[in-house]
């Protein structure tokens, strides 16, 4: 029995803590976007991209999709679920990071288009 709670406080004094001075917002550092030509039959998929995360890490496989309420960013999916809904490798938590990395993104595309 003791050996339980000692693996138990061993394991809490390895937890990470719960907010960094150093990672609490998230920032987009670089936008890459290509969008595809008006002729691509790809359904409402506008164009790929791509970001940086504060300078240290890459998600590729952002979509730029045109849905009911106008453009939007979809996040990558994974190839090997096999479930009825799609199934995402990365995707922001809060709503305020969403925004975040959208507008940078359909900013880009905009421009890209333009």
């Amino acid at each position: 029995m003791a050996e339980n709670t000692e693996k138990t406080n061993s394991k809490s004094a390895f937890q990470m803590p719960t907010s960094s001075p150093n990672f609490d917002c998230l920032a987009v550092t670089q936008v890459n976007v290509w969008p595809f030509k008006e002729g691509s039959n790809l359904g409402h998929m506008k164009g790929l991209a791509q970001i940086v995360l504060n300078d240290q890490m890459v998600i590729r496989g952002l979509r730029v999709m045109d849905g009911e309420h106008g453009l939007f960013v979809g996040y990558p999916n994974d190839p090997f679920y096999k479930g009825e809904e799609f199934h995402s490798v990365c995707l922001p938590i809060t709503r305020q990071l969403k925004e975040h990395i959208e507008n940078c993104v359909l900013e880009k595309y905009q421009a890209a288009v333009a």
